[in-house]
């Protein structure tokens, strides 16, 4: 607990801590409003230790929470800062005359070693309370101990180095194990390896600092009041537990590498600073009698460990002769340097003095400063109290002291989680680097900050630094949110203005064309930016016409392409007169519309290339919105259009199968025109059939007709089965042509005979030749000698027709035989059929009395009943229950109708009781209907067996159970 005292001091620094916190209040030119809502903490905080001591602190050590203090002449205090209730205390058991000297503790807080000014040390293990003699070190006066961070544990020290008020430093080492029989001392071994002299003479020892680099490479740093040596030397693999007396065995053929400083002021202290535990420290701190040597630990170079040294030199205040620094310790950024009456806390990084704390006259002299390098607290203590300093965000000025120094790298690192402080940072590193005229780096820069913008701009407007601005205003884009749209829309715009006034520059210039290529391409990379995609979209009209007022052609296809607006860009072809140019793009990007708009123009000087990029479209081309480009080139074109039509034209049809109407009868007018070899091939390729054809039969008719194609005439007629007109056609042809018309009609044997008349009526009558009139004869079956005589003029004698009225003799009297043999074979199946009729009528079955129904199981002689061939035997009514459900619907019904008629003829006959003569007259007309009823009711239910006829074959595809009744069905059966 701190005293009021200390309580009310406290709040004196904090308030005026928050006072000057106050003055930092206000909107500065970044934009940023820097107000600090909580009042930030100093960055030392001192505290008094509640602590009263029952004896006067004459030494005091800490290191890993473990403290150590001397009290009085005789008592030792140890306090485990983890259990401060729990206080060890412990007497040395020395004479009156006996002091402690010095007290050291290791780095882990297990051994202390106790320094007496009568040249004796002792040993005291954290684990025991029993003190220990180094017998060993009696007679040196122990100013100093190196221990051995590497190896060193709670039980054994490993290696150390120990330095003496003679200069010498002796190689030890120090075990906590209680020994053996014939060694029961701590101390393993004492050995001097080295000695120190300054002027001659031999200088104390005051600090000796082990630290290992990189492999197995070690640094020993020796310090004693003006002097600071380095000892640098490697040790074998594995050999650290024989010690360090190898490294100055390495450094006795030179004298070792030391800094000296003329003052001198009895003695030296040196401090480091380590930011994690177990690693290696970074900086040093020396406290001298010139000032303090500070700097960092470099372990790469070969030969000394110190660099980026720096001397910060005493205050005035600070006088050797009277005021003396009693002790120093280092930070990460500061060193606190401890005076009698006050610490005072110096930055590294400008030496200026940031902390100064007066301590009060009541607690005496200060003694000696201490960090404890495990937790990073720092101890002071006097006599009668001990004070601890807390260190917290040491490094949040630290930005504001390497911006002002221009360290702006450093500066940014450490103030990355604070965006005012990098702010300022940013707009003081882009003013540097614009004093300095290093325009775009300064660009960069004040992109990143938040000042105007329009005053960042003018800035480099009026330096005439268009790279810069650019280079700025790219920056400021990639800043922006997407939301930022009038933003992104007024940078888009502006760059596209500075790239094309850069590449007018440039173009004009043939030393830069280098230049220029590089900036064009940096120009098509910001147009294709998928980032700013849709603000080019928007604005494409924009940019279209900056790019037109620069007459920038070359950009404006590009960016059209990247706008995907094709059409502009093959218009910009055709324009020009690169109609291979506009091609490949209509090519590339294969889109249907265009090629229709542009087809007509490409098609009159491009024709093959056109009709190839067709067919590589293939289906996603409509070939009937092309038609248009075709019919107007190919009327006035060239040959070489006409063919290329052709082509496309057979390639839709052939490869394409394309069934459109238009299709078919254009390439059909193109045959008909150009190419009337394949016209005749068209039409017998293209089918026979109407169903078939994809032309307009009329329309293919009329162009054969008006071309005078008198073959193919005659197919379309085939085709539209106008036979007659085809023979009468055809005869103008050629005969054999008529011919294979005439055989057309199959089914119309009429017709048949009448186009084979016409075609021997020409044989006869237009070629007089006999001999093709007789093989008119001899093709169709269907003329006779008698058909073709009349045609024949009067002078022609009968021997022409010698051989064609005998072979028709022939024929009429083998025709004659067939039809007697015909008649015989009907009058003897006549005869058969009478013959089966009369056995059937003397047929009959025997049917015993203990027959039962095939259906019922019931007797069947009870019943009227029904015996078939087969054996089945049926009664009447389960015979009709059986047929009945595989009757068709006519049977059905006419089943009905009949047994309507029976009742009613039965009815009939009951209700007369005596009939006269003319009622018996009628009953037996009414008995022979009644027999005609049954007979009708038998040829219907009785016609077959329902077992072995055809309806139990028909049935054998129907279920079992009726689909409706399925349900009532299955949950009868549940």
């Amino acid at each position: 607990m701190a005293s009021i005292l200390d309580q009310y001091e406290d709040s004196q620094n904090i308030r005026q801590h928050s006072r000057l916190s106050a003055a930092n209040i206000g909107i500065p030119h970044s934009g940023f409003v820097n107000v600090r809502l909580e009042e930030e903490k100093p960055i030392f905080t001192k505290q008094r230790i509640d602590f009263s001591p029952p004896e006067k602190i004459n030494h005091f050590s800490v290191c890993n929470n473990q403290l150590c203090m001397s009290l009085g002449k005789d008592t030792l205090l140890r306090i485990d800062l983890g259990k401060p209730d729990q206080l060890n205390q412990i007497e040395l058991g020395r004479k009156d005359d006996c002091k402690v000297h010095r007290l050291f503790l290791d780095p882990t807080g297990s051994h202390l070693v106790i320094c007496l000014n009568t040249n004796e040390c002792v040993y005291l293990n954290r684990n025991t309370q029993k003190v220990r003699s180094l017998s060993r070190w009696r007679g040196h006066l122990i100013e100093s101990i190196g221990w051995n961070k590497i190896i060193g544990t709670e039980i054994n020290t490993g290696p150390i180095l120990v330095g003496t008020s003679q200069g010498i430093i002796f190689e030890a080492e120090i075990s906590a194990s209680e020994g053996t029989l014939f060694n029961t001392n701590p101390d393993q071994y004492f050995r001097q390896v080295h000695s120190l002299e300054e002027d001659g003479r031999p200088a104390p020892v005051c600090c000796l600092e082990v630290e290992r680099g990189l492999e197995t490479k070690y640094f020993i740093i020796a310090t004693t009041r003006k002097r600071l040596f380095q000892f640098v030397g490697k040790l074998a693999d594995g050999s650290e537990q024989q010690g360090f007396s190898s490294i100055f065995s390495q450094n006795q053929e030179h004298l070792p590498s030391f800094q000296e400083f003329p003052a001198n002021m009895g003695y030296s202290e040196i401090t480091f600073y380590t930011s994690k535990l177990r690693s290696r420290p970074k900086a040093f701190a020396w406290m001298m009698g010139n000032g303090v040597l500070y700097g960092q630990l470099d372990y790469i170079r070969p030969d000394t460990l110190l660099s980026d040294v720096q001397v910060w030199d005493y205050t005035q205040d600070i006088d050797l002769n009277v005021v003396k620094p009693i002790s120093i310790v280092l930070t990460q950024f500061h060193f606190l340097l401890l005076l009698p009456d006050r610490v005072r806390g110096i930055c590294t990084l400008n030496g200026q003095v940031v902390h100064e704390d007066v301590f009060p006259e009541k607690f005496g002299t200060l003694k000696k400063m201490i960090k404890d390098p495990v937790t990073g607290l720092v101890w002071i203590y006097t006599e009668r109290a001990v004070f601890r300093y807390h260190i917290q965000k040491e490094a949040r000025d630290v930005w504001q002291m390497y911006m002002n120094v221009n360290k702006f790298d450093l500066a940014k690192e450490y103030c990355k989680d604070r965006p005012e402080c990098l702010d300022m940072v940013l707009v003081k590193e882009a003013e540097h680097c614009f004093q300095n005229k290093r325009y775009l780096e300064s660009a960069k820069c004040y992109a990143l900050t938040q000042n105007y913008f329009e005053e960042i701009a003018l800035k480099f407007i009026e330096a005439k630094q268009e790279e810069a601005l650019k280079e700025f205003l790219i920056k400021k884009l990639v800043s922006l949110k997407p939301s930022e749209r009038t933003q992104i829309t007024l940078l888009v715009t502006w760059l596209t203005e500075l790239y094309l006034n850069r590449l007018g520059q440039l173009e004009t210039d043939e030393v830069k064309q280098q230049l220029f290529q590089e900036t064009r391409e940096e120009f098509r990379t910001f147009l294709k930016s998928p980032k700013h995609k849709d603000c080019f979209y928007n604005n494409r009209t924009t940019i279209y016409d900056l790019l037109a007022s620069h007459g920038d052609v070359d950009n404006m296809v590009y960016f059209s392409v990247i706008m995907q607006d094709y059409e502009r860009v093959i218009s910009h072809y055709c324009q020009h007169d690169d109609y291979s140019a506009a091609l490949e793009v209509l090519s590339k990007h294969c889109d249907d519309k265009l090629f229709y708009k542009f087809s007509p123009v490409l098609m009159q000087h491009i024709p093959k290339k056109v009709v190839d990029a067709w067919i590589q479209m293939g289906n996603r081309l409509d070939p009937k919105n092309l038609i248009p480009a075709l019919v107007n080139y190919s009327q006035m074109g060239s040959m070489q259009q006409i063919n290329e039509t052709i082509r496309y034209m057979e390639f839709c049809v052939y490869e394409l199968d394309v069934k459109d109407e238009a299709i078919h009868n254009y390439l059909l007018s193109l045959y008909a025109k150009h190419k009337p070899d394949a016209l005749l091939w068209y039409l017998e390729q293209a089918g026979t059939h109407v169903s078939d054809i994809h032309y307009d039969l009329k329309y293919a008719l009329r162009l054969c007709s008006e071309h005078g194609y008198l073959q193919a005439c005659v197919l379309v007629y085939k085709i539209m089965e106008l036979y007659e007109e085809a023979v009468d056609l055809a005869l103008k042809v050629d005969v054999d042509l008529a011919k294979s018309c005439a055989d057309l009609p199959e089914d119309d044997e009429e017709l048949r005979k009448k186009l084979w008349l016409k075609i021997a009526c020409h044989v006869v009558q237009e070629e007089k030749d006999v001999k093709k009139a007789m093989n008119c004869l001899s093709s169709c079956n269907l003329l006779k000698i008698e058909d073709i005589l009349p045609f024949f003029p009067d002078f022609v004698t009968i021997d022409h027709f010698k051989e064609a009225i005998c072979i028709s003799l022939k024929e009429y009297n083998k025709h004659i035989e067939e039809l007697k043999q015909e008649m015989e074979e009907a009058t003897e199946s006549a005869k058969r059929i009478r013959e089966d009729m009369q056995e059937m009528r003397n047929k009959y079955g025997v049917v015993e009395s203990q027959e039962k129904c095939a259906t019922c199981d019931f007797p069947l002689l009870n019943r009227p009943f029904y015996l078939f061939l087969c054996g089945h035997m049926f009664h009447y009514d389960c015979l009709l229950q059986e047929v009945i459900p595989h009757l068709s619907v006519f049977k059905h019904n006419k089943l009905e109708e009949l047994q309507k008629k029976l009742a009613a003829t039965a009815q009939t006959s009951k209700s007369r009781h005596r009939p006269r003569e003319e009622d018996t007259v009628s009953l037996g007309k009414g008995q022979g209907s009644r027999e005609q009823i049954k007979s009708d009711i038998d040829d219907i239910i009785a016609c077959e067996c329902v077992y072995c006829g055809e309806l139990m074959i028909k049935s054998i595809d129907k279920p079992f159970i009726d689909p409706q009744k399925f349900d009532q069905e299955m949950s009868s059966w549940l």
